[in-house]
C-alpha cells in the first residue's frame, strides 16, 4: 500500500500541473527547525479553516459532518509537529506570511451567490491540501532523515484523504460536476503561474 501511494504520480493522482522543484527537499532539512515552524502553524490554519467553513456554512449539513472530524485531525497534527520540534531540541518559531496561499486566494471569485462562494472555498481547501500533499510525499521520499520519512509519510496519507473530501464536497453541492471541475481546472492552471513565480524556499511548506 504504501509503495504504491508513494509512487503515484503527482499529476495523475492529485491534479497538479506542476511539480515541485527537486531541489526544495535539499533546502528544507538546511533547517528543520524553519521548516517544522511553518508546517505547525500550516496545520493550525487548516484547523481554522475547517471552524470557518462550519461557522459560514451551518446548513450544509453534510459539509458539517465530514469537516468537523478534520478540525480535530489537523489540530492533532499541530500538536504532533510541536511535539516533533519538542523531541529535537528546536523552538517553535513565529508565524510567517504564506505567499502561496496569499496568492491563491486572489483568484477566489467573491462575486457568485451563497453557493458558488462555497464552491470557490472548497476548491481552495482542496488545491492546498493537494500541494500540501505533494510536499509531504517528496520529504517522505528523500529527506535524509529516516525517523522524518515515516513522520511525513503519515502526512502524506492524510492530506491526500482530505484533498479528496474537499474535491467530492465540491461536486455534491456544485451545480453540476462538469462546472466544478472546469473551475478545478482554471485553479491549477493558475497554481502553475503561483509555482513559476516564488522563490524556491527550504522554509516555507508551500
Amino acid at each position: 500500500m504504501r509503495h504504491k501511494i508513494v509512487s503515484e504520480d503527482h499529476k495523475q493522482v492529485l491534479g497538479l500541473q506542476l511539480p515541485t522543484d527537486p531541489r526544495w527537499v535539499n533546502l528544507a532539512e538546511i533547517s528543520l527547525e524553519d521548516i517544522l515552524t511553518d508546517h505547525a502553524y500550516c496545520e493550525q490554519k487548516a484547523a481554522t479553516s475547517c471552524i470557518s467553513l462550519i461557522q459560514s456554512y451551518p446548513e450544509y449539513i453534510d459539509m458539517v459532518r465530514e469537516v468537523a472530524p478534520v478540525v480535530t485531525e489537523e489540530w492533532g497534527h499541530f500538536r504532533l509537529v510541536l511535539a516533533e520540534l519538542d523531541k529535537r531540541g528546536l523552538q517553535l518559531g513565529r508565524q510567517r506570511k504564506d505567499e502561496y496561499v496569499n496568492a491563491l486566494l486572489k483568484f477566489e471569485n467573491k462575486s457568485g451567490n451563497r453557493n458558488e462562494r462555497l464552491i470557490e472555498k472548497l476548491l481552495i481547501c482542496a488545491l492546498i491540501e493537494a500541494r500540501s500533499c505533494e510536499r509531504f510525499r517528496l520529504l517522505s521520499l528523500y529527506i535524509n532523515d529516516n525517523d522524518l520519512k515515516d513522520f511525513y509519510y503519515k502526512f502524506m496519507v492524510s492530506e491526500a484523504g482530505h484533498y479528496r473530501m474537499f474535491i467530492d464536497l465540491a461536486k455534491q453541492y456544485g451545480d453540476s460536476e462538469e462546472k466544478v471541475m472546469a473551475r478545478w481546472k482554471e485553479y491549477l492552471d493558475y497554481e502553475v503561474e503561483i509555482m513559476n513565480s516564488l522563490e524556491v524556499r527550504g522554509d516555507r511548506m508551500h
